[in-house]
């Protein structure tokens, strides 16, 4: 019973059902199966059919592509509390990149039948998933024009600064990922970061303590971002 409790809390606090009625969070618990994966596990690949869509709650999942080439592009890295695989729940497509644990993770998977139903009953709780689903469009959208158009510095500010934004513009970042990870993340190499890092800290944008960053100087952060490069 309490863990059915901490299910239907976790599914009231996601942002797809952020203020949903106690009755429609019931429903959503009612569907949902819950899913354990060791690290490295898969849980789909590009190309498979988009059967529904997840909620991690707890561990972390890394979504990404890989080129032609075999060179990996991480797209985004989920923790607690946050869905994914949305899209193909409306479209009724494939899952558009691949999708694997980086830790020993736990999920709900809502399978796209039993949602669509749901939604068809009662179509308030798609308001909320609309919403989502643009913000994430933004999302990538930015990271799009941040991979294509800046250099690295511009992609690394801009990406602190998101990380700022989605955690109430706070100035103290904790990076829970591996700056190999967070290289891919901004299409560069792990070396290349840190010199980025070390070279925003030397002008005072940020400090760096550990995986912890603390935002110094806000504006010349946002300039940078801005700017998308930095002068020699």
């Amino acid at each position: 019973m309490k863990q059915e409790i901490e299910i239907q809390e976790l599914i009231a606090a996601s942002p797809l059902f952020s203020g949903l009625p106690d009755a429609y969070v019931q429903k959503l618990n009612d569907i949902c199966e819950r899913q354990q994966l060791s690290r490295g596990k898969w849980i789909f690949s590009e190309g498979d059919a988009g059967n529904g869509f997840y909620l991690v709650e707890s561990g972390r999942v890394k979504i990404y592509k890989v080129s032609p080439g075999g060179k990996e592009q991480i797209l985004h890295i989920f923790g607690r509390g946050e869905p994914f695989g949305e899209v193909p729940v409306f479209a009724g497509q494939s899952f558009p990149a691949h999708a694997i644990a980086l830790e020993k993770t736990r999920l709900l998977f809502f399978p796209r039948q039993a949602f669509i139903h749901l939604i068809e009953q009662y179509p308030a709780m798609a308001l909320n998933m609309l919403a989502v689903l643009s913000q994430r469009l933004r999302q990538f959208t930015t990271m799009i024009d941040a991979l294509s158009l800046k250099e690295v510095p511009g992609r690394l500010a801009a990406y602190l600064l998101y990380l700022s934004e989605a955690h109430d513009n706070t100035e103290t970042l904790e990076l829970d990922i591996t700056k190999s990870q967070l290289a891919s993340l901004l299409g560069t190499i792990p070396e290349t970061l840190s010199r980025m890092l070390s070279r925003i800290s030397s002008q005072g944008m940020v400090e760096l303590h550990g995986s912890r960053i603390v935002i110094t100087d806000r504006s010349a952060l946002e300039m940078l971002a801005s700017l998308g490069k930095m002068d020699i």
